[in-house]
Parts: C-alpha cells; structure tokens; sequence
C-alpha cells in the first residue's frame, strides 16, 4: 500500500521526497526492517514512525495492527493518545505567555493559583502504618519549579510514597498530594505539568483547549491533534492496550483495554490524541527554532531557552516504577541527563544514536519521540499499549532510532 502525503510519497523500503524542484530516492530498508520486524516477532501489537529534517518528512512507516481484537491494521493516518507526549506542548504554550511577558519563569505559582500557597512537603512517612508528618516547604514553588519537574510533586506510578499516602483529617492537596521535596531541590516526574496547564488557563484566559487550537494546532497545521476526538475519526483511534502478563522475553499477546473519545476535563499533562504527521510538525517547528510554513509561533530565543538546561545543578535520575503500569524509568541517564522547561535533555553521546544537547521524551502508552538539533533531525515512534517502558518498546525505539541516524549519514553521502 502506498500513502500521499505532502512532498513526500510512502511505500515499502523507498521514499521519494521533492522539495524545491528536486527529487531524491532514499533506501530506508533498515528502518523498515527495524519496525517489521519488532512486529512479526510479536514484541510489540504494532507502530507508527515518522522522520523528520528541518525541510520535510525523511520517512513515514506503519506497521501491525491497531487493535489486537480485530486484527484491524494501523496507517500512517492512525490516531493515537500520546498521553505525556502532551506535555512539551502545554510547556510550549506557557512559554508563549512568558515571552509576551505575562508573567516569567521565577514567578511564585501561587500569584497566580493562590491554591498553591502553603505546600506541606512529607516529612516522615511510615510505608507500614501509612503514619506521616508534614512540615511547610522552605520556599513557594516557583512557575521555572513546574515546567522542570522540580516541584516537590509526584505520580503515584513514580513515587511508592505517592502511592500509599492517604490523607487523615479531611486534609487535601493540590494537584495530588503533598511534596515529597522542597521545590527546586530535586527532579522527580510528577503532575506538575497538570500545574503548568493551569497557569495557562488562568494567564491566559482561556481553556486549555481553545488555546492550543488557536496558538499552536491551527498555525502549525496540527489537523488530527485534540483532547475530544470527532466521532468521525475514531476509526482511525489505536486501541488502549496491555500486555496479558508480565514477561518479557517471547511473544506476548496483548488484549484491549478501550478508551473513550472524549476527554472532559483536559489536562496539562496528558490526554492529547494525535498522528505522527502531527507531532513531525511540532518537531520540525522546534527544529526551525519555533517557525514552520511561514507561521511562527514562538521566537527562536524562547525555543533556544526551552533547549537549554532550565534546573542549574540538578540533574534528572531514574526512577523506579511503583504501579505495574509502568516499567523503571531507565531510559534516563541517571543523574546526568537534564531538563529544560519542556524536554528531557540528553547529556551523553551513545555511537549510532542522538547528538548530546536532544531533546525527547514519551508517553504512558509507549509513544516516544526525540529532536536532535546539532544534526537537524527529530523522529516520532508511536505504540499504544501499557507497561510504559516496556522493555520490547524500548529496544523497538532503539532499533528505530539508530536505522534513522543510518539514513541520515546515507542522506549527507
């Protein structure tokens, strides 16, 4: 089968790219190869991927099914909710705000969501009993705090604390529970995004929805990109699903765990439904330092500032899951890798794979992306099924990856 798409035509093992009057055929076999056969060796129900330069779209691929129930087959147009894959989107937009001034990184959130004042951070906490102390936190959490992950807050996924803390007294906690640390004190993956989708709400005045139609889908020609899916694309919505058991190794089969297409309450930090088109022209605008098409949506100063480390000394560590929904985060270079205010920030060079300074970062779902501005070139690889950073997902991505960076290098030949 073979898709049309803009200046670039998709098919098996070739693709044919014309921009600006020429026209050049790529071997994308091992990519092609790398997908392929992540699926006939049943690793993962299925996957989209997309390569991007500044210019165009370098290769588009879909493989497998979109729901394992029904063996329907995935396309390049599949839909897919790319959950905190939303995140540097609600960060772009806050940012948008920053740099029109309406407020700045160093701002205490609470000036703005006065239910922010007063954290309590865990002073003591008891796994057994469920016993705890709190204490006020040393300094109000900043808005730089939230797009950093440097808050204090967690997910229950990520913190065992997170997932056992049940409040006594009729005591409530916003955005999910009280700190774990001092703001700024140190990097923990959390619901801060959700805090940073508020600030955008309030700041601007409008709901987060409408505000990401308007400032950045509809100039970035995000077509297929929304919390709400109509009702006549969701044929092309990929199936919720899991993996029946926990093992790793060997073929697994995965069965359907249905989600619905409408999101009532959005959120800052996931939720978001999109294609890998889509989500190429997020990066391609990232990669143009904050233009695409001729609609600019932020200027190339913010876009240098949301590339750059944004917490000072600390760093970004793996985590250890807490809930069988996901895996550890190990994909994280532990204590070394850092974060802006929208990314995760690759500090090492791996030979085969992304420049150090990329920028990436995924959702629940196993959807995975990653920009790499020193070599002008971002990938998207999209799966839909839980545990997130399932081991078979994670070499699929990798496998992904590195077949990319082969056809870069045959692409500069």
């Amino acid at each position: 089968m073979c898709r049309s798409f803009p200046g670039v035509v998709v098919g098996m093992g070739i693709v044919i790219s014309a921009f600006a009057g020429t026209t050049y055929a790529q071997n994308n076999s091992a990519i092609d190869g790398s997908l392929r056969g992540a699926v006939e060796r049943k690793d993962v129900p299925g996957v989209v991927a997309l390569v991007t330069d500044k210019q165009r779209v370098l290769y588009q691929g879909a493989f497998g099914v979109a729901d394992v129930s029904t063996g329907r087959p995935l396309n390049n147009d599949s839909m897919f909710r790319i959950a905190s894959m939303t995140k540097p989107i609600t960060s772009l937009a806050l940012m948008q705000l920053v740099e029109q001034g309406r407020l700045t990184l160093d701002d205490p959130a609470e000036k703005f969501l006065p239910e922010l004042a007063k954290l309590q951070v865990i002073e003591s906490f008891d796994a057994k009993t469920g016993a705890y102390k709190l204490r006020p936190a040393s300094r109000p959490a900043t808005v730089r705090h939230f797009l950093t992950h440097t808050s204090g807050l967690a997910f229950p996924f990520t913190s065992a604390i997170w997932r056992d803390f049940k409040p006594t007294g009729g005591e409530k906690f916003p955005f999910g529970g009280p700190l774990l640390s001092d703001p700024g004190e140190r990097w923990h993956y959390s619901t801060s995004t959700d805090v940073v989708g508020r600030l955008v709400e309030v700041v601007s005045g409008q709901k987060l929805e409408d505000y990401f139609r308007e400032k950045i889908f509809v100039p970035l020609k995000m077509i297929d990109t929304s919390y709400t899916v109509p009702e006549a694309k969701g044929t092309r919505m990929v199936a919720q699903q899991q993996r029946a058991g926990d093992k790793m190794d060997g073929p697994v089969e995965l069965q359907k765990s249905p989600l619905g297409l409408t999101i009532p309450s959005p959120a800052g930090g996931g939720g978001l439904a999109s294609t890998a088109s889509d989500y190429g022209r997020f990066m391609r605008m990232v990669l143009n330092g904050g233009e695409l098409d001729g609609a600019r949506v932020v200027k190339p100063e913010t876009i240098a500032l949301m590339s750059q480390n944004a917490m000072g000394s600390v760093r970004a560590r793996a985590i250890p899951a807490a809930l069988a929904r996901s895996r550890d985060f190990s994909f994280i270079a532990d204590g070394r890798d850092q974060w802006s205010t929208a990314f995760l920030i690759t500090v090492d060079q791996v030979p085969g794979k992304r420049s150090p300074g990329s920028l990436s970062w995924g959702g629940i779902n196993n959807t995975y992306f990653w920009i790499d501005p020193a070599r002008g070139v971002a990938g998207t690889i999209m799966m839909q099924y839980l545990p997130f950073a399932d081991a078979k997902a994670l070499a699929a991505y990798d496998a992904f990856e590195r077949a990319t960076y082969q056809l870069v290098n045959e692409k500069k030949q």
